[in-house]
């Protein structure tokens, strides 16, 4: 075989083992790529299942604000009664 076909064929070889270690390199990164997104697609379907689970119960949120509004006042009772306590007791005591 005559050298520059030898060469020819040494070029050929050597551009086809780098061909194919680059795809071998790309769809490893495509696998990679593909394992992530899949990890996220399944992380966004769950805090969906929890959205639509807190929204089912979205009907106790007037309740809690009511009860939540009726401790307030209640407390603001009590303020004010202490209040009215602490400032006689000042008066009385001068």
């Amino acid at each position: 075989m005559p050298e520059a076909e030898m060469t020819y064929w040494t070029v050929i070889l050597v551009l086809g083992a780098v061909v194919i270690v680059a795809v071998v390199a790309l769809l490893s990164l495509l696998v990679y790529f593909v394992k992530i997104i899949d990890r996220r697609v399944a992380e966004v379907r769950d805090t969906l299942a929890e959205v639509s689970t807190n929204t089912a119960r979205a009907a106790l949120i007037p309740a809690t604000a009511e009860s939540v509004d009726a401790v307030l006042a209640e407390g603001l009772r009590h303020h004010l009664f202490l209040g009215r306590v602490v400032a006689s007791t000042r008066e009385g005591g001068s």
